[in-house]
């Protein structure tokens, strides 16, 4: 008898209790934040959804918390003011589908191992100072198009167009070489004969 007692008085307080309803400033909690990216994220090891984009965060992407959250499946730090490098360690999330990180001050390359995540499939890393060429393995991507690359003036590689030529050229380095090596052997001639 002393279950059905319980079994009872347990419907009835979920019948009494109102429903909760989500509330509207619940996101509202996660923005307006500032500092640093906490290294203790990586304590959160069952987060599947990350977004803290739009704050004002500043400084790196803590590497150690980005290699410990193994079931991370989408990860928003867009519009902070994020610093460094792009952490390769992301790339050890397996079930990462989304990574946007546009809009910051992120700079360095984008590490070759992003190209691995399989199940990636949207990636921004626009409007940061990242430099270097776009790993084959993302830009070969055909979801992954230049506006997830563009901004970030030293960032060179397919999708992006081809960059315009700034300073010397190959053609040019070989010009300068034939330049230099001419002058050195009239020179060379030079001092043979006349002296």
């Amino acid at each position: 008898m002393g279950v059905y007692t319980l079994l009872l008085l347990a419907l009835l307080t979920c019948a009494i209790l109102p429903q909760s309803t989500p509330d509207p400033d619940d996101e509202a909690c996660l923005t307006r934040l500032r500092g640093s990216l906490s290294p203790f994220l990586s304590n959160c090891t069952n987060l599947q959804s990350l977004d803290l984009s739009s704050n004002s965060l500043a400084g790196p992407i803590p590497p150690a918390a980005a290699a410990l959250l193994p079931n991370l499946a989408a990860l928003n730090l867009s519009s902070n003011r994020l610093s460094g490098p792009i952490p390769p360690q992301l790339s050890l999330c397996a079930y990462l589908n989304v990574i946007d990180l546009h809009n910051n001050l992120l700079s360095g390359e984008i590490p070759q191992q992003l190209g691995l995540l399989a199940r990636l499939s949207a990636f921004d890393v626009s409007n940061n100072r990242l430099s270097g060429p776009i790993p084959g393995l993302l830009g070969n991507r055909t979801r992954f198009n230049a506006s997830s690359y563009e901004g970030n003036k030293g960032l060179y590689g397919y999708p992006l167009p081809p960059m315009k030529n700034k300073g010397v050229t190959i053609l040019g380095i070989v010009g300068i070489g034939l330049g230099s090596g001419l002058l050195s052997l009239v020179l060379s001639f030079g001092l043979c004969v006349f002296g």
